[in-house]
């Protein structure tokens, strides 16, 4: 038998009818899955929790609604920890949107006597701030509707007992005790009441433009307000039905101060008639004042004759030769008006500089942070403290010159400050922090523009490297260690510890002897009286 061999299909896809017809299934399963069940991957809805006291049988897919519009639906209702509340979360289209923090959200019912329910959105004002996807709506700002059962089981027994009482009452002791006869008689008042109702009701329309409306608004934050505090609205009415309590058991009470208020009119109106004859200053002043007012006519005619010579003299005639008089100066005060206008220019520029330069000057904070006292006053408190140096340079010692007042520094450092190539030796603490203020440059003065352009000027002084400086230690010496000198320094040193002994002396209140107020023989000669002995080096010891 002979073997035929076909060749093979260089165009085959190599893919059997059974896995062909299996991938067609599968993708026509897809096509039915998200035909019926709406489920699009790429459609992200905002998502918005409520927190609420009651769900009221809401269901998932429930309408969101906004003004009676469908914006979106119920995703899931659960229950919050502890039962407190159910937790609302709903999916929002973008028609839907924005949604305001200060939004209120509501359950309500899409039939009459209960059924299916949707939420009810009130978007919230224009000026709150947005919600975000996956924000919760806090329970102050929803509310679930009054239930069919809620509204049966307010009328308990012990509510219809207080109804039946109150109709009792009404009938019984108000329309039959004369309450009726009383209604007729007061409807012949009823004209001018309701003429006194109108008045009122047209006064509420207010004055100007949008009272009303702002009388309305006011209402509406105020019953907004009520609505987003439950709590303390409920304990509102929890206490007024506690006073109303404590009165209605002391109805007996109140009954009897009922017919005690007629007594009270009928002393009541004696005493207002006594208070009226306490015044008799005051019916004494209206008669003092009659004379005046009816002298009031009289008074106008008299001064009739004055207004007509100043209408005779408004008359053309009279205009004319006053304008004929006047007209001579005309030509000097424009001169005046002329040569006003340089220093009219000047005034002004003179302000402008005032207010643009010279005050925020003034007023700036001048920083002085090594002064924590002063630091950031501004120039015109702090430009007094320098009055004082200047006093003190100015006071006169003697009567030929001046005296200035200075303040020399000691120290067991000596430094050689160099500066501009020259060097000065002192005496100090320790070496030179730095300098206040620092050197800089001047700024920026612009003498072709007006002053009220020119810049504020800045008194910040801030701080600055010292100028260099060389510290040699040598201690007990006031001078350097140059060998020319060595002596000058001993002495120097026996001086500083005949010093430092009398400082010590005086502090303890012991007997001693300025070395500086006396020569050294007197000054030896007075120690050596008190029973002290100065040694070679200016220590002082007790005489043996």
């Amino acid at each position: 038998m002979a073997l035929i061999r076909r060749k093979k299909d260089p165009h085959a896809t190599g893919i059997s009818p059974f896995k062909a017809g299996f991938i067609g299934i599968v993708i026509v399963a897809i096509l039915v899955f998200f035909g019926f069940s709406r489920y699009n991957p790429f459609h992200h809805p905002f998502e918005l929790k409520a927190a609420m006291v009651s769900a009221n049988n809401l269901k998932p897919r429930a309408p969101v609604r906004v003004a009676g519009v469908t914006v979106g639906q119920v995703k899931s209702v659960q229950a919050m920890k502890g039962g407190k509340g159910a937790m609302v979360t709903m999916e929002i289209e973008k028609s839907g949107l924005p949604i305001k923090k200060d939004a209120v959200l509501k359950v309500r019912p899409r039939i009459f006597l209960e059924g299916n329910f949707f939420v009810d959105i009130n978007p919230g004002t224009p000026s709150a701030p947005n919600y975000k996807s996956g924000d919760t709506v806090p329970i102050q700002n929803t509310a679930a509707p009054v239930q069919f059962g809620q509204l049966l089981t307010a009328l308990q027994s012990d509510t219809r007992q207080d109804l039946q009482t109150f109709l009792y009452e009404y009938a019984q002791k108000g329309l039959g005790n004369g309450g009726a006869e009383a209604y007729n008689q007061g409807l012949k008042d009823a004209p001018g009441a309701l003429r006194s109702t109108s008045i009122a009701n047209d006064a509420t329309l207010g004055q100007q433009p949008h009272d009303l409306s702002n009388l309305e608004r006011g209402q509406q934050r105020l019953a907004k307000s009520l609505t987003t505090n439950p709590f303390e609205l409920r304990d509102l009415i929890t206490q007024l039905n506690v006073t109303f309590g404590a009165l209605n058991s002391q109805s007996r009470a109140l009954e009897a101060s009922i017919p005690a208020l007629n007594d009270t009119l009928r002393v009541g109106v004696p005493a207002l008639r006594q208070l009226d004859a306490t015044l008799p200053s005051l019916r004494a002043v209206a008669r003092d004042a009659l004379p005046g007012t009816r002298s009031a006519g009289p008074t106008l005619d008299a001064s009739l004759p004055f207004i007509t010579q100043l209408r005779l003299l408004s008359r053309p005639q009279e205009l004319r030769g006053l304008v004929h008089d006047l007209r001579p100066t005309i030509p000097a005060l424009a001169q005046l008006n002329r040569g006003s206008i340089g220093l009219l220019n000047e005034s002004r520029a003179l302000s402008a500089c005032q207010n643009n330069v010279l005050l925020p000057w003034v007023q700036k904070g001048v920083p002085d942070p090594e002064e924590p006292e002063i630091d950031g006053q501004p120039f015109y408190k702090s430009a007094a403290h320098g009055l004082v140096g200047l006093a003190s340079e100015s006071r006169l010692n003697d009567a030929n010159s001046p005296f200035v007042h200075i303040q020399a520094q000691s120290g067991p450092t000596n430094i050689i400050y160099t500066h501009n190539g020259s060097n000065f030796f002192a005496t100090a603490p320790g070496p030179p922090e730095g300098i206040r203020p620092s050197k800089s440059t001047r700024p920026n003065f612009r003498p072709g523009e007006p002053c009220e352009l020119q810049e504020v000027p800045d008194l910040n002084a801030p701080n600055g490297a010292p100028d260099p400086s060389k510290t040699v230690t040598a201690p007990g010496g006031l001078l350097p260690p140059l060998p020319q000198n060595v002596g000058l320094a001993k002495r120097g040193a026996v001086q500083i510890n005949e010093i430092k002994d009398f400082l010590v002396r005086q502090k303890r209140g012991q007997q001693t002897v300025d070395p500086l107020s006396v020569p050294r023989p007197v000054y030896l000669l007075k120690m050596k009286k008190l029973g002290l002995t100065v040694q070679p080096d200016g220590k002082v010891v007790s005489a043996p």
